[in-house]
């Protein structure tokens, strides 16, 4: 039996729940449900170091009380500032014969009502129902100025949202359209029917069929509809090191940018990479994996990368900083300048000045100082740049913005 101690909950209505904040905690106590939920979180990052500030937001108690309603988690996030975020993820519920299945499926067993009374969660019930946020289901909001996707604040939401589910899986049903009481009444009443169905039902009667029809020949029936794409990339295998075989790190990374570009391409029939050329697939695959530099895997992938593209590993950890900052599009600004029209260019300068930074100097699209750079990329951005003083070496800083004052204050505040 289910040991863990019920939530303490504030109840306006069955479909409106607010959970008192958890406060400072360094570990969960994990189900497989509340693990798929972190999971969908980790696959709609695009920042890793905003998922472990978020994380550890998470772990110092940063995130206040969390209202639950359908479709809905709002909570007030302490970030560096005084003043917490109103922070919340959106997440779709479900139509009303997705319910009728759920309720029908968990009716049929008596296991599974146990399972939920007990506060369980079993698969057969989320499969049915397609319970679990899929890739792209979970869409992050907050108050705050970063367009990090998801921002930190956000990314402690959904990390705190886990330790709910932990403790309660019908918070993950309120949060895909139906109350607590609302689903044990609705499952009383299909039990009830059940039974006096099986009890008024004679027993059944055994199909028959006659020799001479069993073996008439007869024309096969079409072949069933392909089954529907998963809901999310499958895990590669564990490879086994063997002595002058491949690495295996590096077999599951292939294995897993596989999987991952086969399922994008099985739902959505484009290929997320086709478009990218060998230098930005590589600063794509060396960004998507943080703490390069660190661990013997990701100098390994490192000097991989830079072999097949020709580049040094400074010039790799550049781009990836720039991919980090903004995608392919911060990308193209590291690397290529150009010459923008007039227009937000040209107003950039008395801007800067009005905000109390004069000391730009332009040269084609970038404005400078001796420690500071404003890029102008051609999908109307500014992005922040850093070099040390009497040094030509500038890295990437900040979040891209379309007003110069703003990309420069969130560099400041990098």
């Amino acid at each position: 039996m289910n040991s863990r101690p019920p939530l303490r909950t504030t109840r306006h209505d069955d479909r409106r729940r607010t959970y008192p904040a958890l406060g400072a905690r360094t570990e969960r106590t994990g189900t497989w449900w509340g693990d798929a939920w972190v999971e969908a979180l980790e696959e709609l990052a695009l920042d890793a170091a905003r998922l472990a500030r978020g994380r550890t937001y998470a772990e110092a108690g940063q995130v206040d009380a969390i209202t639950v309603t359908p479709g809905r988690i709002t909570a007030y996030v302490h970030g560096s500032r005084p003043r917490p975020y109103r922070t919340e993820l959106r997440l779709r519920t479900l139509p009303d014969q997705a319910w009728e299945d759920f309720l029908d499926t968990a009716a049929q067993e008596p296991a599974h009502i146990a399972a939920l009374l007990d506060k369980d969660l079993p698969h057969a019930l989320a499969d049915e129902a397609a319970l679990l946020p899929a890739y792209g289901d979970l869409i992050p909001d907050c108050s705050c100025p970063d367009d990090g996707y998801p921002c930190k604040h956000a990314a402690a939401l959904c990390y705190q949202t886990a330790r709910l589910l932990d403790e309660d899986p019908f918070v993950l049903l309120l949060m895909r359209g139906r109350g607590e009481q609302e689903v044990l009444a609705a499952l009383t009443r299909r039990n009830a029917t059940r039974m006096a169905v099986e009890r008024a039902a004679p027993p059944p009667q055994l199909p028959t069929v006659q020799a001479r029809t069993a073996v008439q020949p007869r024309t096969l029936p079409p072949l069933p509809p392909p089954f529907p794409a998963p809901a999310r990339p499958g895990h590669p295998p564990a490879f086994p090191e063997v002595h002058g075989g491949p690495d295996p790190l590096s077999l599951d990374l292939l294995a897993t940018e596989a999987a991952l570009r086969a399922h994008t391409l099985l739902v959505t029939g484009e290929d997320p990479i086709a478009p990218l050329s060998t230098w930005q697939d590589a600063v794509r695959l060396a960004a998507a994996h943080p703490g390069s530099g660190l661990t013997s895997a990701t100098r390994a992938l490192y000097t991989s990368l830079t072999r097949a593209t020709d580049r040094t590993p400074g010039d790799l950890a550049r781009a990836v900083a720039a991919w980090r900052q903004g995608g392919i599009e911060a990308l193209a600004v590291l690397e290529a300048p150009w010459d923008p029209p007039a227009g937000p260019f040209d107003r950039a300068r008395p801007a800067l000045t009005a905000a109390g930074f004069p000391d730009f100097r332009p040269s084609r699209n970038r404005l400078s100082t001796p420690t500071t750079q404003l890029r102008y990329g051609r999908d109307g951005l500014w992005y922040g740049y850093e070099s040390d003083p009497g040094r030509d070496d500038w890295w990437p800083r900040g979040t891209p913005d379309p007003d110069p004052v703003g990309a420069l204050t969130a560099r400041l505040g990098a």
